[in-house]
């Protein structure tokens, strides 16, 4: 059969627009449907605008900060809605640059909301870009799903008063009081940001401390560092119900505590967005849940249809999805070696302030396989002996007691992310403790306690099964 396109991508987010654009390179017939917003959640309403809004936040500390070092600089009246009309500008731009680079790729792009009519016929039809787009229909010898994940709202009392990070970027004025539900990526990072910019936050989650499944350490100091902010945490608690009065909202806790709150905000997790895709047309198979089942290599039970990204709930990071994308398109067109990804060694970071970033295993994940040497550091920062801010910097090794290999770093502190980054690479290569410890620091630098961290801290024995 004769197909319109080889490949036909549903969702131009990160994962999407990287498998097309390479998959156009390698000389394929390429199609893009997108709904809502080119460049996807991680530029419109993710990554990119919420690290603007945490630099945003960022610039009272610098102010008070200063004093210590001789400045007389003092924290002014922070415009929100400059902030928000400058972020948007930007947003705006980065739009027109993910067309741009489809459009170059010689990818066609189709704007609308794109379903199955069967496993290789797809009906794209209005949508929030163009909600008065006419039906058209095509079809493609392969198709992958990229549409990304949704907020998470849970179902109870009061819940149609809550905002979740879509609403978030976008208000129209910084709310006094907020109230932040879940104890992740999204809830630290924002819970941080309103503070930064003079709200008053409380920070409810389940956990009994916050961002689960990173190293116990570095969440301890997190906790410590979150109440250091002044950010109220109600740990170990959950709302039940919401109820809004003349000036606010009231939101319960399942031990009956109340807080008074202008604006209840979720983040408590995301759900594969597949509910308009009509994947029972094709025959593709989900979870209860929604996540779209793969393989090894991203297909799905039906042959020719792939998936990539947070539809499958695997590892929802934005550089993950652009990697399997890339590993996708090389290895249906591309005529070389399929390019390899290190998926198990991938960094991540919380952008709080201080930052929390990691690349690896946990000291508890490690000690599955054997018994490990633990080194940690934890010290204030040069620029806060100074500055008279409580800060402590927190530094992590795991290393494998047999092979010596650092199979684990983690960091809370200043610049976490960017140093995490060149760990990543060493952590992927496989280097040892000893590779460190003949490689010479940067002075002074709070990087190169990574490399001076000679006296082992604990020895932690091997967990058994």
């Amino acid at each position: 059969m004769t197909y319109d396109f080889d490949l036909f991508v549903i969702g131009a987010g990160s994962g999407g627009v990287r498998c097309a654009r390479i998959a156009a390179a390698h000389g394929a017939r390429v199609a893009v449907a997108e709904n809502r917003h080119w460049g996807g959640t991680c530029v419109n309403l993710g990554c990119v605008p919420k690290k603007l809004m945490v630099q945003a936040a960022e610039y009272g500390d610098l102010a008070r900060d200063s004093h210590g070092f001789g400045w007389d600089f003092a924290p002014g009246h922070h415009d929100w809605a400059a902030l928000i009309a400058a972020k948007d500008h930007e947003i705006a731009r980065l739009n027109g640059i993910y067309v741009s680079m489809l459009e170059k790729s010689g990818v066609t792009l189709l704007t609308g909301t794109a379903r199955f009519e069967d496993a290789h016929t797809i009906v794209i039809g209005p949508g929030e870009l163009a909600p008065e787009a006419p039906v058209r229909r095509v079809t493609a010898a392969r198709i992958v799903i990229a549409t990304g994940s949704r907020p998470d709202l849970p179902e109870i009392p009061g819940i149609e008063h809550a905002i979740s990070s879509d609403q978030a970027f976008h208000l129209a004025k910084r709310p006094n009081r907020v109230c932040m539900i879940g104890g992740g990526y999204i809830g630290v990072e924002f819970a941080g940001i309103f503070q930064g910019l003079g709200s008053e936050v409380d920070l409810v989650y389940r956990q009994h401390l916050p961002v689960r499944g990173f190293d116990h350490d570095l969440r301890t100091a997190l906790h410590q560092a979150i109440g250091d902010r002044g950010i109220r945490q109600h740990e170990g608690r959950s709302p039940v119900s919401i109820r809004a009065h003349g000036d606010g909202y009231t939101v319960v806790l399942d031990d009956g505590a109340e807080i008074e709150t202008d604006c209840v905000f979720f983040a408590t997790g995301r759900n594969p967005n597949v509910g308009a895709l009509g994947l029972n047309h094709a025959g593709v198979s989900v979870t209860a849940g929604g996540r779209i089942v793969v393989d090894a290599v991203g297909e799905t039970n039906v042959p020719g249809i792939f998936a990539i990204g947070d539809v499958t709930n695997r590892l929802n990071l934005t550089p993950v999805a652009i990697a399997e994308g890339h590993c996708l398109a090389d290895r249906l067109f591309g005529k070389g070696r399929p390019r390899e990804w290190s998926l198990e060694t991938t960094p991540k970071a919380i952008f709080f302030s201080p930052p929390l970033a990691s690349v690896g295993l946990t000291e508890d994940e490690a000690a599955r396989d054997g018994t490990v040497d633990i080194y940690l550091a934890r010290f204030t920062p040069m620029r806060h002996t100074l500055s008279g801010r409580t800060r402590k910097t927190v530094m992590k090794l795991v290393v494998d007691q047999a092979s010596q290999k650092i199979v684990g770093a983690h960091m809370l502190g200043d610049d976490a992310p960017e140093m995490m980054q060149g760990l990543a690479i060493a952590v992927t290569a496989g280097l040892t403790k000893q590779d460190f410890d003949r490689t010479v620091g940067i002075h002074p630098t709070s990087a190169e306690e990574f490399v001076t961290m000679r006296a082992r801290t604990r020895v932690t024995e091997r967990i058994a099964d």
